[in-house]
């Protein structure tokens, strides 16, 4: 009887002290999940339910259901503007994917080079990113004042007085130089991720095809690069995610209206003009339309995220 009862004592000291863990775990993460629902959650379905309802002021009470979606894409006023808007945050996304995050790998491989100094070089790319978004667009439009700004000054001081241009008047450059304004902010941060991805590259794998011959360019494309993979992966979706809701950047630069005539108008200050300011194409807010941008800006990240995860599970052979 006394040594059939002591497998039972075990095993039930285990279920307690499981037990007791996850009570310790469940405590830990109440915190956190009060804090996503209240900040992050109850707004994101809020804005959902708004996007069903019409009416003045911040909160419409007009239940509407789909009628703000078809306003938004079948009225000209508001889908000329909204599909402007789509057009440029997607121009602005693949300029930020093009420089920022290549020129961030480029910086990694460089910085994962021993060389006398690099920390300095580390710390000087990754300032920017510490900066204001409103005081560096501010001095970047100083810099790029078509009459005393610093940029056409160089250019004239040189001999190149001919590439001298309005930047930020051209509709044809105002997205872009605004776009690499922000890639040149924020270009510390993927690489930095590149950096440390590179860092856990086993040194025994380098030398190895070092020893076979490998050149420093193929140790690159067919070592480095295919382990970076998820480091990649990480960095496109928070660039993603950062770029469609990119709205300081903007405003800083070219207004609200993402001047001249709405040529870097992105999706963050379309829905700040169609739901709070109330500034273009109606002279009231109207926050159904507003949510219902919200709602399309949200869906588009969503689809976004889900097909890397997608990708990433079948990489890693799950199902």
């Amino acid at each position: 009887m006394s040594h059939s009862a002591a497998p039972h004592h075990k095993t039930s000291g285990l279920g307690s002290e499981a037990a007791r863990r996850l009570r310790v775990w469940v405590l830990f993460l109440i915190p956190a999940l009060l804090i996503y629902a209240v900040f992050m959650a109850f707004p994101l379905f809020n804005s959902m339910r708004l996007s069903f309802y019409t009416g003045q002021g911040l909160t419409p009470d007009h239940f509407v259901g789909l009628e703000n979606y078809r306003e938004l894409f079948t009225n000209p006023i508001w889908r000329d503007p909204f599909t402007n808007a789509f057009k440029n945050t997607c121009i602005f996304h693949l300029i930020h994917m093009a420089v920022q995050n290549t020129l961030g790998l480029l910086f990694a491989t460089l910085l994962a080079t021993p060389f006398r100094g690099r920390n300095i070089y580390r710390t000087i790319i990754f300032t920017p990113a510490t900066l204001s978004v409103l005081v560096t667009g501010f001095l970047w439009t100083l810099i790029l004042n078509p009459r005393w700004g610093m940029l056409n000054q160089m250019l004239e001081a040189v001999g190149l007085g001919a590439w001298a241009k309005p930047w930020l008047g051209d509709p044809d450059l105002a997205l872009i130089v605004i776009a690499l304004v922000s890639s040149w902010q924020w270009v510390g941060l993927p690489t930095m991720m590149f950096l440390a991805g590179l860092m856990t590259i086993p040194d025994e794998l380098i030398e190895a095809a070092r020893v076979d011959g490998a050149s420093a360019w193929r140790i690159f494309w067919q070592i480095k690069l295919p382990l970076l993979k998820p480091v990649i992966g990480i960095v496109w979706i928070l660039t993603f995610v950062g770029n469609f809701n990119a709205f300081d950047v903007v405003f800083a630069m070219a207004g609200t209206r993402g001047e001249p005539g709405y040529a870097a108008d992105l999706l963050a200050t379309f829905f700040y003009r169609t739901a709070i300011a109330g500034e273009h194409p109606v002279a009231r807010p109207d926050m159904g339309i507003g949510a219902a941008v919200a709602t399309c800006t949200f869906l588009t990240l969503l689809a976004g995220v889900s097909v890397w995860l997608i990708l990433s599970r079948r990489r890693n052979g799950q199902t």
